[in-house]
């Protein structure tokens, strides 16, 4: 199951067919050398995206 604290760059690695969700909601940092470290709730944060609705279709 993937996490707020999930790493984007573990769950890239793990589960490549997550980068498409992740564009979707404007996450274009899949690429970004700072995924590597950030959680998807660090990244939904200092995007403002919604963490929720993001693991909600991550976790489909």
């Amino acid at each position: 199951m993937i996490t707020k604290d999930t790493l984007i760059g573990d769950l890239i690695r793990q589960k490549p067919e997550a980068v498409p969700i992740l564009m979707s909601f404007g996450m274009g940092c899949v690429g970004c050398p700072s995924s590597q470290m950030e959680s998807i709730e660090e990244a939904a944060m200092v995007h403002g995206f919604d963490c929720q609705k993001i693991l909600e279709e991550l976790n489909k």
